[in-house]
């Protein structure tokens, strides 16, 4: 346990990741050392880590779960083997688990347009909430991008934002029209009122300090309610929706993917499998016969039961 630090340094320093991303590392490290309990980590071996992750996974670990602590301790192991602290790497052959695939929840058009227009632009509040609600679902940001955006990151005259993203890569994402006009009337009526002084980040509270990652969910279920849209509605929400409706748009997966800041664009796939549930449920509801494969089954299951029976009856 003793080069722990070093390596998620390592992660920090070298490899660029988050900080969010180095403290989740840090857990599931915490909870591999606990397991271990004194046996020395050097001597570890393939079969160890696998009954480690069998019962990891019996303890009712998700999946996710699952595989990220998996991650963290093949990176542990491979660094080092790499800094020559161990001879072999057991961690080398140990199994990935299988992951499902994940599709997010993602509001319609017309739902998106309702939560957009749920906040009430006659207080500095409002006009702040009505400009946050408006970036995020115009350049689809995470969370922790959106709060971590100063002033000087949103270009209204070339209609664009630069985003810091995961690893501190950083990328310029195109805003349109309204969320250009929504960002002026904030910074020009609602701002000055919240932080009259030089303060560079945009969104502010009556505080006077930046807007937690936790103020934006808040307000975001709030409109939600207001909007009368049921189900979760979280920040990410506007990024599904902003990555879902370009591509139903007809938007080039490689131009999403850039957008989103995703560095490899199987992640931005699981969007395209999203869009066809989405197709398939329109055909289903349009085409005349498309109806029928319900009658069809039914036919086929009575078919079955009529064999079922004439089997029986020799």
């Amino acid at each position: 346990m003793d080069h722990i630090d070093d390596y998620l340094n390592h992660l920090l320093v070298e490899r660029g990741l988050s900080r969010n991303t180095v403290e989740a590392y840090s857990r599931d490290l915490a909870r591999f050392f606990t397991w271990l309990a004194d046996q020395d980590e050097t001597s570890v071996t393939l079969g160890d880590l696998r009954v480690f992750m069998e019962q990891t996974r019996a303890a009712g670990l998700s999946a996710r779960s699952l595989a990220r602590t998996m991650s963290g301790v093949r990176g542990y192991y491979r660094y080092l083997l790499e800094e020559e602290l161990i001879a072999s790497d057991p961690a080398e052959l140990l199994d990935r688990p299988r992951l499902g695939r994940y599709l997010p929840g993602v509001l319609s058009r017309a739902q998106m347009e309702r939560l957009l227009a749920a906040p009430v632009a006659d207080t500095p509040e409002g006009l702040r909430d009505r400009a946050l609600l408006e970036l995020l679902y115009a350049a689809g940001l995470r969370v922790s991008e959106l709060t971590g955006l100063s002033v000087n990151d949103v270009n209204l005259e070339q209609g664009v934002v630069r985003v810091i993203g995961k690893g501190d890569k950083e990328r310029l994402v195109p805003i349109n029209d309204t969320a250009i006009l929504r960002l002026r009337d904030y910074l020009r009526d609602a701002r000055p009122a919240f932080h009259p002084g030089a303060c560079p980040i945009l969104f502010v509270s009556r505080r006077r300090h930046g807007l937690t990652r936790q103020a934006v969910w808040h307000r975001i279920k709030h409109y939600a309610l207001a909007a009368g849209l049921a189900g979760k509605i979280s920040p990410h929400t506007f990024r599904h929706s902003f990555a879902t409706h370009l591509l139903e748009g007809g938007a080039d997966l490689r131009s999403v993917q850039a957008m989103l800041g995703h560095a490899d664009i199987s992640t931005t796939e699981i969007y395209t499998h999203l869009d066809r549930q989405r197709v398939r449920a329109e055909y289903d509801r349009c085409h005349p016969r498309a109806g029928k494969r319900e009658k069809v089954k039914g036919e086929r299951e009575k078919v079955k039961g009529k064999r079922k029976k004439g089997k029986g009856k020799r």
